[in-house]
């Protein structure tokens, strides 16, 4: 068996349960609409890292982050009583910043593309040299 499997499906598992209790059983009004993008698990199983996104800007960030982790002692116990572990572990929220990278590479090679295109359309088509009626014969330059 892989070494990394467990450590996986645990993650998965954990991520499943911590859904379904953020929209179901934990009613804070800072929590707004997040996502949970993945669960990575340590391969000891200590610590779980819970990573979320959501629609909002900055200040609704900061009031998710603090909301959640308001509510982090009760989302353990839940995870507790729902997967059965040896032990419980250790739950840290944080931010996933790969779609907002995901988003800034898109909209750079989006951009790229765009000045290629200016670029091409700008520059006048020249006659090509190897074109077969910019071909002399040698023959008839005599």
């Amino acid at each position: 068996m892989a070494q990394g499997s467990r450590p996986d499906r645990v993650g998965e598992e954990i991520r499943k349960e911590l859904a379904q209790l953020l929209s179901r059983e934990v009613h804070d009004p800072g929590i707004g609409l997040i996502t949970l993008t993945r669960v990575k698990v340590s391969p000891d199983l200590q610590l779980a890292r819970a990573y979320y996104t959501l629609m909002g800007d900055e200040k609704a960030r900061e009031e998710t982050d603090k909301a959640l982790t308001r509510a982090t002692p009760f989302l353990r116990r839940q995870i507790g009583a729902r997967i059965r572990l040896r032990r419980v572990p250790e739950l840290r929220f944080e931010f996933d910043r790969s779609v907002e990278n995901q988003d800034r590479i898109e909209r750079i090679l989006l951009d790229l593309q765009a000045e290629r295109d200016a670029r091409a359309a700008s520059v006048p088509e020249a006659d090509e040299p190897d074109s077969p009626t910019n071909l002399t014969n040698p023959k008839d330059r005599t």
